[in-house]
This record gives C-alpha cells, structure tokens and sequence, in this order.
C-alpha cells in the first residue's frame, strides 16, 4: 500500500510538472537537430534523415517515453535547408500524449569566410490528449475492504486539444566554434483541455547551445587507395534552456576517435533549488558509432542517463538511442561550391 502511494505521488508531480512548465528532453540533443534548433534544417548540406528514442524512469508508473522521426535536405541553389519532424510524447500513468508535426525553413547567410550565419523557422501542429480511464480515484474504493468497488463519479470535458505553435531559431559557426539559441512557443498556445477563463498556455522555452572542437592530429583508416584521415577530436559542448520557472544546464564534451564517439556530461543548475530540492538530474554517458563514406554517414548512438536527483538509481534512469543517415543530393556535374559546415557533433 505504501509502494502504491509513493508511485502515485510520484506520477501526480512528474505530471504537474510537465503539463506545466517543460516540454520532453533529449539527452542526445545534437543527435535531435530539428528538434533542437530549426536552423539546423539542411546543415549537413546533403540529405538527411534520423529517429530518437527516449524511455525516461522506465522502473516506475511515472516514467516518460518519447519518440522522433525527422527529414531534411539542402537546396543548394537557393542556399536553404528544408525540413520535416513528427515527435510523439507520453507522459505518466494518465498517459498524457503529445503528437507534434513541424516544418522548418532555414537559410545559409555567408557573412565573411570564416563566419556563417543561419537563422531558421518552424511551424507546428500539435494535438494532446489524455486517458483518465487509467486512473483511480478515492470515490471508486469501499472505505471498509479497500477495493476498487465503484465507478468514480469524476466527470471530465474534452480530453483532446489542438493548436499550432510558432519557433524561432539561429545558429552562428565557423569552421571550429558554434552558438545557436532557439524560442519555441512564442504564440504561447492555450493547451487546456477546456475553454475557461484561465486559459493554461504553454510556456516560451528559450534555448541556448553551443560549443568547440578541439581537432588532434589525426590517424589513418583503411589501406592503400582506400586511406583517409581518421578523425580524432575534443568537443566540449553545452545547453542551457529555460522554459516557465524551470531551467537546466547540460555540461560536457565528445572524445571522437572515428568510428568511436564517448560522451559524458552532467545535467542540472546546482547553484539553483526548485521547491527546497537541489537542481541536480543525472549524469549522462554516451557510446557512438560513426561510419563515413565519400557521400554518405551512418550515426548510431547510445546514451543512460544515471539519475542523481532524488528519485535515485532505482528510477531506472533513461536510455536513449539515436540513429540518423546523411547522403549527398546535389548533382554531381556541378562545380563544387564552397560550404562550411556546422562542427557540432551528431549525438
């Protein structure tokens, strides 16, 4: 009986908290790039297409599941990029899920030879709906057995909701170096289940990422006329991303040794506490593999967020796996053009 109350208790304010204030996370954001930033449309200069998968706390009711698809592809003559992203969400034991469709528009803006620009738009539709038939409530048990022995008498309006949703993003970047910030929500949405007085809309989130690679000298894979450069490379990164009364920092670096990614950084704001709880998440540890042909890449990722905040080990943590493939689509007749490309990593 305890146990069950606990997971209750836990499920009632991962809910609150997510309906209120944070949209889902990646812990692989570079691997989530649409998602991430919109002016990361087409910035591969080639085709590109990829799926994120996120089970969050999977040891209790409450944990979160979320699940992303993109494409997009550069036009190179017209210096853009295009994209497509559908991202499906479900959220604790009520089994609050959200469906988000997007399309991005990005331009390539060459402001000297070693600085680019990149700003980038997307508009979205949402839907949100909710299963309550999944939850019990305190008028359904029998006082004297303590089973479940009546219907509940709680009454719900329209468990489903619609609207669209306006995002705004840019990216900065030379050959090493890289700073974006997006705004997602800037229409703030009503995301209330019914039409009242206190519309229930949904936060702006403001996002800020960035970060350096460090290039080593690199080896060589393969033989004779199949020799290349093995890239062996440092890239410390960050996000800091602020949305309502929540905001969270993640922290660390990439150690590439192709066709190896490792990854390590921390998650949360320790000089901030919400609610007398310190601002401490996980730690998060990343495998890649990466295999780079002359016109395409394969990247394969995968991540466990250890959990250190107070909901401890035993949560279960989040497990994370990202897979995308690049390939070139300009015609090949063509003069090569000079292009920069972003240097952020791909997990």
């Amino acid at each position: 009986m305890v146990k069950s109350v606990a997971v209750f208790l836990v499920c009632m304010l991962s809910l609150s908290l997510k309906v209120t204030g944070q949209d889902p996370q990646f812990s692989q954001f570079y691997s989530a790039p649409l998602y991430l930033n919109p002016a990361f449309a087409g910035a591969t200069q080639q085709s590109r297409v990829g799926i994120n998968y996120r089970n969050q706390w999977p040891s209790i009711e409450a944990n979160f599941v979320t699940f992303s698809a993109y494409y997009d592809t550069y036009l190179e003559d017209m210096n853009s990029g295009v994209g497509f992203l559908i991202m499906r969400d479900t959220e604790g034991q009520a089994g609050l899920k959200s469906t988000m469709v997007g399309i991005q528009y990005a331009y390539q803006l060459y402001l000297t030879e070693w600085l680019t620009f990149r700003p980038g738009v997307q508009v979205g539709f949402y839907n949100r709906n909710v299963n309550f038939a999944d939850l019990t409530f305190g008028d359904q048990f029998n006082p004297d057995t303590g089973e479940i022995e009546n219907p509940s008498a709680e009454t719900f309006g329209n468990l489903s909701k619609n609207f669209f949703d306006l995002s705004f993003g840019g990216v900065l970047y030379t050959k090493n170096a890289w700073f974006g910030t997006t705004v997602n929500h800037i229409n703030t949405p009503n995301q209330a289940f019914e039409d009242s007085a206190d519309p229930k809309e949904l936060p702006i989130k403001t996002s800020f990422h960035g970060g350096y690679k460090i290039l080593f000298k690199p080896g060589v894979m393969g033989t004779g006329m199949f020799a290349r450069p093995q890239e062996r490379s440092l890239t410390p990164t960050f996000q800091y991303k602020s949305q309502g009364e929540f905001d969270q920092l993640d922290l660390g670096l990439y150690l590439t040794i192709e066709p190896l990614i490792f990854g390590t950084w921390y998650r949360g704001l320790p000089t901030k506490s919400l609610e007398g709880f310190n601002n401490n998440e996980s730690i998060v540890f990343l495998v890649g593999f990466t295999k780079q042909g002359k016109d395409d890449a394969l990247n394969i990722g995968y991540s466990y967020d250890y959990t250190i905040s107070q909901l401890g080990a035993g949560s279960g943590g989040a497990h994370e796996v990202s897979i995308s493939y690049s390939w070139s689509n300009r015609d090949p007749r063509k003069p090569p053009k000079h292009v920069m490309q972003i240097p952020c990593p791909d997990f």
